[in-house]
């Protein structure tokens, strides 16, 4: 289940004060790039000069930004094919106004700070919003350090793309005159572009954004061992053996297919992905998972219009990675990728803190339902 952005508020409480060197700094100036690609500048992207280094822009937003923000949350329960469950908590709006559907990173929801600065966003544009929970993610609105549990012997994953189909074919067929675009973080990013490019001819989703992806799971895992990385591990993994415990103790299917003793021991996404995420959705181990699930294997098939934002210290991905996907990109993908940023930070200075990459992302998306 490896790689994604966990929810705001426990990583950034457990990540504590950051060096502005380590896993994922930048390293010195960045280099011209070849046509098909736009390196934004930090003319255009203005890092805070208070927020030196990848940690600190990753961390920051979820220590000072309120998790509930000024949304009012409509939430809605689909059903799934299998009898399970999907949380979808609503932004209203105008009737036939366009929705912005939101993906989550790893262990986040539609409390993740930035889910709810997308929507805040999209809403400022007068749109409607549609912030999806993975299956086990749901937060109990009054609760929030509360999941709320699935009803089938699964969780959810990187690779996982039928849930998300299932959403927006249910949003496309209640409201048919609103367009729908989306936009996924981190995990959330890597489960959009997969599913974009299992589904070249799709024609419900007008165009797609993402901020962060790990787009090689196997590659950003064996990143994580090293420097801060295993500190980011251990908050992520804390939850997600709390969840697997919880599956098998409430399904002997589970418990039959789960390792729990090396879940329960698993000091890296690799070892858990091998111990649980893989047995359980029907992977020979992590390796297969990975190979399976990583969006870097579909993003030359994407035909949807996609906006790909990316920092090259982003310290849960190596700056490499970046290199083999602008290789890869259908030209259907427009990447953008900065020079600092951290991990779905992007934090400019001035007057306040600015979220730069969910303006920019909103911007894009409505740049392209406006035929620009």
């Amino acid at each position: 289940m490896g790689n994604g952005v966990r929810d705001a508020d426990t990583v950034g409480r457990g990540a504590g004060p950051a060096e502005s060197t380590g896993a994922g700094d930048p390293g010195g100036a960045v280099p011209p790039r070849p046509d098909g690609e736009t390196l934004l500048p930090d003319e255009e992207f203005r890092p805070a000069w208070w927020l030196p280094g990848p940690h600190l822009q990753t961390v920051w937003g979820t220590l000072t930004r309120r998790r509930r923000g000024g949304l009012d949350y409509r939430r809605e329960r689909l059903p799934t094919p299998d009898g399970d469950e999907i949380w979808i908590d609503h932004v209203d709006g105008p009737e036939g106004a366009p929705r912005l559907v939101v993906l989550h990173g790893l262990e986040g929801s539609s409390y993740s700070v930035y889910v709810q600065g997308l929507l805040e966003t999209a809403r400022a544009r007068g749109w409607r919003g549609a912030a999806v929970n993975f299956r086990s993610c749901a937060r109990d609105p009054n609760r929030l350090g509360r999941w709320v549990p699935n009803l089938r012997p699964r969780l959810y994953h990187s690779g996982e793309t039928s849930d998300f189909g299932h959403v927006v074919s249910h949003l496309a067929a209640a409201d048919p005159g609103s367009p729908l675009v989306a936009a996924g973080a981190s995990l959330g990013g890597n489960v959009l572009l997969k599913w974009l490019g299992e589904n070249p001819g799709q024609t419900l989703v007008r165009a797609a954004a993402t901020l962060s992806v790990p787009y090689d799971l196997g590659a950003g895992a064996r990143y994580m061992e090293r420097g801060l990385g295993p500190h980011y591990l251990a908050r992520f993994l804390s939850t997600l053996r709390a969840k697997a415990e919880d599956l098998a103790a409430r399904f002997p299917e589970a418990a039959r297919r789960l390792d729990l003793p090396r879940a329960r021991a698993a000091k890296t996404f690799t070892a858990f992905d091998d111990a649980a995420t893989a047995p359980l959705h029907g992977f020979t181990g992590a390796g297969d998972y990975y190979a399976r699930s990583s969006s870097i294997g579909f993003v030359s098939q994407i035909r949807t219009p996609t906006l790909c934002v990316s920092s090259e210290d982003d310290p849960f991905l190596p700056r490499s990675v970046l290199d083999e996907v602008r290789e890869r990109a259908s030209p259907a993908v427009q990447l953008r990728r900065t020079s600092r940023g951290g991990h779905i930070g992007f934090v400019g200075g001035g007057a306040g803190p600015r979220f730069w990459a969910e303006r920019a992302a909103v911007d894009w998306l409505a740049g392209r339902l406006e035929g620009r």
